[in-house]
């Protein structure tokens, strides 16, 4: 059979894919393949001058073109003729993989072409006379199945080592990479653009530099982070938006940090140049009670395109460069959701970087790794490097990066690269329809590499000679890329001489009157899938809200809760926690933490509230008390082995996703906080494995969580979960950071929450959806409590309760005996109370602070009052001194004290770690804790600060 196939030539011909995947198998698995064919392949991989990685393409095109000299054989060496046809292939392969280090991308033209030996034919021994010579193609997308090498060599040339330096070779799917072969190479890399949409590019180029030099003008030494140099990324964006919305696209979401920010906004979103001028003048919106300076500040917008209205939104940001990418995405997969837009065909994002930030930021790693992830991947995002070539301060290329390109970590996802020289506008345009494009059919990342440089400093009052002296003589003697290609323009005979000043005029008058020349921006479009905020605009904070839920309901949503397919093999401690589940749905067992948090969860989708719970363990819990979702113990999760009970509430129920994240806190939690502030109709939650672990989101918190709204306007009621309590295990795995989060608190900007009871989480977690108020809430969650014998709750406090953010004493004391109140907040309550029962102490009342901020100011005065004999308040925590909440809480504590009250503080000595990492040392700081408190006045004296 084997010798019949080798015999009919015209396999080798018509039918090269089926060769080509008998070389991939072979690739991956020599044995794979029959011995001859085996035998044939090693000998082709030993031919001279053949790369370390040659591709299948140039194999298949030497078997079609031995086919037809008649002169295949299995396991012959391949002639002389043959060996000089695979060189040739071996050379188109070679510019696919290496072409793009030979482009003509600088525009400073700084640096000579590189010796690559690899794309010279003297490396693969052609000669001068070989340059006639007529070779097979191959899979090279030519025209023709033949051309002299001279041919072949020019078309390579033109198609990897002009304008455009398409990188892709390292992708493994090979339809892709045929794609992008055939994009380019049919073209030679060279855009045919009409009359008409020249004049626009240069007309976008104008408007951006236009902008640019009138803002230098008018607002001398004004920070403003020109993009001055980069102006073909008003070009590459206008594209996008035009490209993007002829396809289907609908809304995009775009995030950049500061360079060129201020163009987009007017050049792209359309927002008027007025606006921006009244913020370079210092004014502000009075609703903002801090603002941001005007390169941080978003804007939305409709704008008009050939395939219809177009949805803009520019995220807000701070000047933590690339920390808005990850929000960007979670925005975009919230809108994507509203719409049951699964594919991103009508929302995408598109993120705009610098070159040193691209590569140095650890967060673009983070966002790059969950990218095609369930519950996070959103389509592809469309990826614009700024390339300055510079980046920041840096003076040294040895200081830059370690890679070749900054766009390198791209790779880590096989998310193609086009470098393109920003001087060559048409280019940028060509790469950039091809990629969302392309984006569009592989619905995965891609990557514009926009190589210009900074005309400026960092920013205006930079003076950028100090550093890099010979590259800004370079600069100095730039034209700039709008008279480059309007010199073009004119020489080809497509503009006027006189057009491109006439051009700047309009654009300088327009400016005047603080107009855009050209609005495409709807000012009367009213889209159908925006979301209503203005139910939970200027509301004033209130714990007031009903989170009551009938019995039998809360029973009926019980049994579904514990429902679980026949079929379904629990494993036996699950089993065993779904058995009690049962038991509490029916009263017959009290509702433990997991239980409460669970039926929280139920209440809300059976009343119209989705809910989404991520982190790196929350689908069974860190601690294994969630459960969310089931695992059959016969087979694989990822196949038909998980159940999700909360799925399965009500036929007519709100969705609940819950995922198990990738090992990431900062781009996890922006993914998070872009969605909430999104999506105001569902609860979003983010669990920490650990609360400690959410320090490697401080930005996060920082800039976004805690002070968004102040800054921004921006409403979000994210849940983090942070696992807080100390057990003993050490510094990293004790303390949430308590101190972190009360220290951000002002201007009721979050809540901070400590609750204790499984019915304080049901009811906090309701109230946080109930409420018409869009709040971010920190829960310091419990760990040693999740099965603590004390920390229950009965179904009738599920039923007829609420959440109360100070719970007084619950035991039965004569307040007129009580000489001391002990104030504290989570775990170490139950201590103090066991403690408290073992001495039989009746004079100590303990109460809890569920809520530190907003603090219960009249809660806590009328439970003081309670008390008219008590001399001596103590707040209690198991935090080191200098931690936890007593530093910004103790006024709120003062607050409340009687004439003739003392406050006292009892806490761990202050210290420099969390926590301490020795069982001993730990058992015994806490027996000293809860003795001080409980105990005399005279260990008391010695307590307090």
């Amino acid at each position: 059979m084997m010798k019949q196939m080798l015999g009919n030539s015209y396999l080798f011909g018509a039918n090269a894919p089926f060769i080509e995947e008998l070389y991939e198998s072979y690739l991956e698995n020599p044995a794979s393949v029959t011995d001859a064919w085996r035998d044939y392949f090693d000998k082709l991989q030993d031919l001279p001058g053949a790369p370390l990685d040659v591709a299948h393409a140039p194999i298949v095109a030497s078997f079609a073109q031995r086919a037809k000299l008649g002169t295949l054989r299995p396991a012959a060496v391949a002639p002389v003729a043959d060996t000089r046809q695979v060189k040739v292939l071996q050379l188109i392969n070679a510019y696919r993989f290496l072409g793009n280090r030979w482009a003509q991308l600088d525009p400073l033209k700084r640096a000579e072409r590189p010796t690559i030996a690899e794309l010279d034919p003297a490396f693969y021994g052609f000669t001068e006379a070989d340059l006639g010579v007529s070779f097979n193609t191959g899979s090279f997308a030519f025209g023709g199945e033949e051309a002299t090498l001279r041919e072949i060599l020019e078309s390579l040339r033109q198609t990897y080592c002009g304008s455009i330096g398409a990188e892709y070779m390292y992708m493994s799917d090979i339809s892709q990479k045929r794609w992008i072969q055939s994009r380019l190479e049919s073209i030679r890399s060279t855009p045919d653009f009409s009359v008409e949409q020249k004049t626009r590019l240069l007309d976008r180029l104008t408007a951006a530099e236009t902008l640019e030099r009138y803002l230098h003008t008018r607002y001398v030494g004004q920070k403003r982070f020109s993009l001055e140099g980069g102006e073909s990324a008003i070009v590459a964006m206008d594209e996008v938006v035009r490209h993007a919305g002829t396809h289907g696209t609908e809304e995009i979401v775009i995030g950049m940090a500061h360079r060129g920010r201020l163009n987009v906004l007017v050049n792209i979103l359309g927002k008027t140049p007025q606006m921006l001028f009244s913020e370079f003048e210092g004014k502000h919106a009075d609703e903002l009670s801090a603002g941001d300076v005007k390169y941080h500040n978003g804007f939305s917008s409709d704008v008009a395109t050939p395939g219809g209205p177009v949805h803009l939104s520019l995220a807000f940001n701070p000047s933590h460069l690339e920390i808005v990418n990850p929000v960007v995405t979670g925005s975009v997969y919230a809108r994507q959701r509203w719409r049951k837009d699964s594919a991103g065909e009508k929302v995408m994002g598109v993120l705009l970087h610098g070159d040193a930030a691209v590569a140095g930021q650890g967060v673009n790693q983070e966002m790059l790794n969950y990218s095609q992830t369930r519950g996070y991947g959103t389509g592809g995002t469309v990826h614009i490097v700024i390339n300055n070539q510079i980046g920041f301060t840096t003076s040294d290329p040895r200081d830059y990066r370690s890679s070749l390109y900054c766009t390198d970590i791209f790779k880590m996802i096989e998310a193609p690269v086009f470098h393109v020289n920003g001087d060559d506008p048409e280019a940028v345009a060509l790469v950039t329809r091809i990629a969302l494009d392309f984006r569009r059919e592989f619905r995965k990342d891609v990557v514009i590499d926009l190589i210009c440089f900074r005309k400026l400093g960092h920013n205006e009052q930079d003076e950028p000679m100090v550093t890099q002296p010979l590259m800004y003589k370079k600069v100095a003697a730039h034209p700039g890329t709008r008279k480059v290609y309007a010199e073009r323009l004119i020489s080809q005979g497509v503009i006027g001489a006189d057009d491109p000043e006439r051009m700047i005029k309009d654009f300088r008058a327009a400016l005047d009157e603080g107009r855009v020349i050209e609005s495409p921006v709807l000012s009367d479009y009213h889209r159908k899938h925006a979301v209503d905020w203005a139910p939970f605009l200027n509301k004033e904070y209130t714990d007031t809200c009903n989170t009551k839920v009938p019995l039998a309901d809360l029973k009926r949503l019980a049994g579904r809760l514990t429902d679980v397919p026949d079929e379904f093999t629990l494993h036996p401690r699950v089993k065993k926690i779904i058995e009690d589940r049962k038991a509490m749905g029916q009263g017959k067992h009290p509702i433990d933490w997991g239980m409460g948090e669970t039926l929280a969860y139920a209440t809300l989708v059976v009343e119209g509230y989705g809910v989404r719970v991520s982190g790196e363990d929350c689908g069974r819990g860190t601690f294994f008390h969630r459960h969310a979702v089931l695992h059959d113990q016969n087979r694989e999760r990822w196949d038909a082995g998980n159940y999700v009970p909360l799925q399965h509430i009500d036929e007519k129920q709100s969705p609940f996703i819950v995922i198990d994240s990738v090992l990431s806190e900062e781009a996890v939690l922006a993914f998070e906080y872009g969605y909430a502030t999104t999506e105001p109709n569902e609860l979003v939650v983010w669990e920490a494995q650990f609360g400690d672990f959410a320090n490697g989101a401080q930005v996060v918190i920082d800039q976004f969580i805690t002070s968004g709204e102040a800054k921004w306007g921006r409403l979000c009621g994210l849940v983090m979960l942070l696992p807080h309590g100390y057990e003993g295990q050490g510094p990293e795995h004790s303390s949430a950071r308590l101190e972190r989060y009360m220290q951000l608190c002002a201007e009721q900007n979050i809540q901070v929450c400590v609750p204790s009871t499984p019915a304080q989480i049901f009811h906090l977690l309701r109230r946080q959806m109930l409420r018409k108020l869009r709040k971010p809430l920190i829960v310091m969650t419990p760990k040693s409590l999740l099965r603590h014998k004390d920390a229950v709750s009965s179904l009738e406090e599920l039923a007829a309760g609420g959440f109360k953010p100070l719970i007084g004493e619950t035991e039965e004391l004569d307040a007129k005996k009580v000489k001391r109140v002990v104030l504290c907040s989570g775990k170490i309550y139950y201590d103090l109370a066991a403690a408290r029962r073992e001495k039989k102490q009746t004079d100590t009342a303990i109460l809890r602070v569920e809520q530190l901020y907003p603090f219960p100011t009249k809660s806590y005065a009328a439970e003081l009052k309670k008390y008219p004999n008590a001399r001596e308040v103590v707040w209690c925590q198991e935090e080191p001194l200098n931690q936890g909440a007593w530093y910004s809480s103790r006024h709120h504590f003062t607050a409340g004290l009687r004439d003739g009250q003392a406050l006292h503080v009892v806490a761990r000595p202050a210290a420099a770690s969390p926590a301490v990492g020795y069982q001993s040392k730990h058992n015994a700081q806490q027996r000293t804790v809860i003795e001080t408190a409980l105990g005399s006045s005279a260990k008391l004296k010695g307590s307090a600060e």
